[in-house]
């Protein structure tokens, strides 16, 4: 329990927020590239997270660092630009105390 309440909790509603906005943005590009799908993906397991009756902080976290990953390292520049990339990267950095 000392560990668990030690490590920095999430504020879940600033994650949702941010996965709301990220998957509208996501409804608007076009394209089918491994990265989107990825994002796609990530988006939606975060979601599902999120409405978990018991939301687990550290899948929170987790899924926002696969979020920031995928923003930082594969998606290309054109596609990352469109989705307001850097935004993103910096809010889930802001989220995640980084």
């Amino acid at each position: 329990t000392g560990k668990e309440n030690s490590a920095q909790e999430v504020n879940l509603e600033a994650a949702a927020k941010l996965i709301a906005a990220l998957e509208q943005d996501l409804n608007k590009v076009s394209g089918d590239s491994r990265d989107i799908q990825r994002l796609r993906d990530e988006v939606e397991t975060l979601k599902n997270v999120l409405n978990s009756p018991v939301p687990r902080h550290h899948w929170v976290k987790e899924g926002l660092h696969s979020i920031r990953e995928v923003f930082e390292n594969a998606l290309d520049t054109a596609v990352a630009k469109s989705l307001k990339g850097s935004q993103y990267i910096a809010e889930i950095g802001r989220i995640l105390g980084m």
